[in-house]
């Protein structure tokens, strides 16, 4: 910056004048001057006013002038007034002096502002408008920049509420280089309460009550503003009972009661709880609830095993599944009941130091078993609806709500079934007897084929052992082949008893439908068995006619004399487990997962 004197001053007839008067007459010129720099800021006097520009006085030898915009809307602009100004230009270039109110007005305000910041002091300000991060303040004419942090230590929910709002605030940071400025109104509010608060935390006890504001709600709790000291209302203690969401409990700057559960004084960590304000309701449980006492609650939660069920806060009991229904078969709680719903149940248990309930719905209605073996009794016959089907046997419905199991053994006098869906199909009426009720089991065996008479005792007169008869091949299994022998009785032809040398593909010689002449080798009454040999008629017969066996058959690798010299009368026992596979589950039982 250099001084505005420091230019040599101009006299007009100069050459009037020695050297040495005209040195004295610049001299004294110019100790007329003011030793202002530019950027200083300088009275002077409005001396004329255009259409554009102010002329002011500053003392100098030439006017200064300043832009009319510079001038606030409706302030005065008269010649006389005295005003603050900057010089911005000494010279133009043209001899003018360029001169800055506008800036002349900030420099007062800046250090102001300054002054405040220095001396920590309070200022007032007057928020303007919203701006990313926070707010716009005018500070004695300045924009300043309030971060949305630093204006209260609540969160603030309405930043547009507080537009135009005038309000103290201090000067928190400064930018020389920018020229702006960041205040606080926070800083005020801590400072007020920084002694309550130091007071609050040398003071503060575990199961001691206090009085807060709820300053903010999460999904895990609620922080709780105790005077300028937060705590935390964990999800958990917030009620004895279940809860979805602190919400349902308290809303945003409602003033609630606490106790101080914990205090890390290290971390400044409060703990606070609501429901230890109220004794846990299990504590006087064994007087107001009885063992056989109906209850109403509402389900708040479902798992596999059963629904929770609610009957007061802080106390919920269990209904299992088993305790549902006395006939239906429920896999899961939601066939019976929903979430939120209220029902109505009865006291099984009750364990209060365990602090366990548990419950059931089928008690309320009169146990339908009591009656069933009035109703069906053992040898009556009934008509039912095949409701599912299992390898091991057909779901049927008597009636809504009570179902029985013909195993698979029971489904066919004559048949070797693999599954039940051989005989019957889902949703098809069915015959049945009742062949056993288990009332403590809660099973009801059925059978289909005693509808029917045995016919047993007519196949042993018809299937003696050495009878000749012919049969058609109806399946192939692993050790053999089934054949449909007359009277549609299954029996089985074990593979050593179709050919002495080992079959790789049974489907080739004897493919379903192929007729074979068979010899019955074993007759079982009680087992339902019938076992045959192709190879016990072919010893009968001639070269001839077992050469034309063994071609038909593409038994390429067997020669006649292997056939006559075969043994037919011994049967491997591990043939017969192909025929009679053992049961996957013991007849009878109802209350395994049927297939849908």
């Amino acid at each position: 910056m250099s001084d505005v004197k420091s230019k040599p001053a101009k006299f007009l007839n100069a050459d009037e004048y020695s050297p040495e008067e005209l040195q004295q007459l610049s001299s004294l010129y110019e100790s007329s001057f003011k030793n202002v720099k530019v950027g200083d800021i300088i009275k002077g006097t409005i001396v004329r006013v255009t259409e554009d520009n102010v002329a002011v006085d500053i003392g100098f030898k030439a006017e200064g002038m300043i832009p009319k915009s510079e001038f606030a809307a409706g302030e005065e602009i008269k010649v006389g007034n005295v005003i603050d100004v900057v010089i911005e230009v000494e010279d133009d270039g043209d001899g003018n002096i360029i001169l800055s109110k506008k800036r002349a007005d900030f420099i007062k305000i800046w250090n102001r502002v300054l002054e405040a910041y220095e001396k920590d002091e309070i200022i007032p300000g007057k928020i303007l408008r919203r701006v990313k991060g926070g707010m716009v303040v005018d500070i004695y004419g300045m924009e300043a920049f309030l971060p949305g942090s630093q204006i209260d230590i609540k969160p603030i929910r309405d930043f547009d509420a507080l537009v135009g709002q005038t309000m103290d605030f201090k000067v928190v940071k400064v930018n020389h280089l920018q020229e702006n400025i960041v205040v606080s109104h926070k800083v005020i509010i801590e400072e007020k309460t920084k002694d309550q608060r130091e007071a609050l935390l040398n003071n503060l006890q575990k199961g001691q009550v206090l009085e807060g504001t709820v300053k903010a709600i999460t999904d895990f709790g609620v922080f709780v503003d105790l005077g300028g000291v937060d705590g935390l209302i964990h999800i958990t203690d917030l009620s004895w009972g279940r809860i979805n969401h602190p919400n349902e409990v308290v809303k945003l700057d409602e003033k609630i009661k606490v106790v101080v559960t914990d205090y890390d004084p290290e971390r400044k960590r409060i703990s606070l709880g609501i429901k230890q304000l109220y004794p846990h309701p299990w504590e006087n449980i064994d007087e107001k609830y009885k063992v056989g006492d109906k209850v109403k609650g509402k389900v708040v939660s479902l798992t596999e095993y059963g629904a929770f069920i609610e009957i007061e806060k802080g106390i919920e009991g269990l209904i299992h599944i088993s305790e549902m229904s006395w006939t239906q078969h429920i896999k899961h709680p939601s066939q019976f009941v929903t979430m939120g719903q209220m029902v109505e149940a009865v006291i099984l248990t009750l364990d209060k130091e365990e602090r366990k309930i548990s419950l059931g719905i089928k008690q309320l209605t009169p146990d339908p078993w009591q009656t069933l073996l009035q109703k069906y009794p053992v040898g009556s016959k009934h008509t039912g609806i095949v409701r599912n089907l299992t390898t091991f046997g057909a779901f049927v419905e008597l009636e809504p709500g009570v179902d029985g199991l013909i195993h698979i053994s029971d489904l066919s006098w004559t048949k070797k079934i693999r599954h039940p869906g051989e005989i019957v199909k889902k949703n098809e009426q069915i015959e049945v007897i009742v062949l056993s009720i288990d009332t403590e089991q809660r099973k009801i065996s059925l059978g289909h084929k005693q509808i029917f008479p045995n016919p047993w005792d007519d196949f042993e007169k018809d299937y003696q052992v050495g009878m000749v008869v012919t049969a058609k091949v109806s399946r192939i299994i692993e050790r053999g082949v089934i054949v449909e022998l007359p009277k549609g009785v299954d029996g089985f032809v074990p593979a050593k008893q179709l050919s002495p040398a080992k079959i790789k593909n049974l489907n080739i010689g004897f493919p379903v439908d192929t007729e074979l002449e068979l010899k019955v080798i074993e007759f079982n009454k009680d087992k339902k068995r019938i076992v045959l040999s192709a190879l016990a008629v072919l010893k009968d017969k001639s070269e001839a006619e077992i050469e034309e066996y063994i071609k038909a058959h593409k038994l390429d690798k067997v020669k006649v004399e292997d056939i006559l010299k075969a043994e037919v009368n011994t049967i491997d026992p591990s043939d017969l487990q192909a025929f009679e596979p053992e049961p996957e589950m013991e007849a009878g039982n109802p209350t395994a997962t049927p297939e849908q």
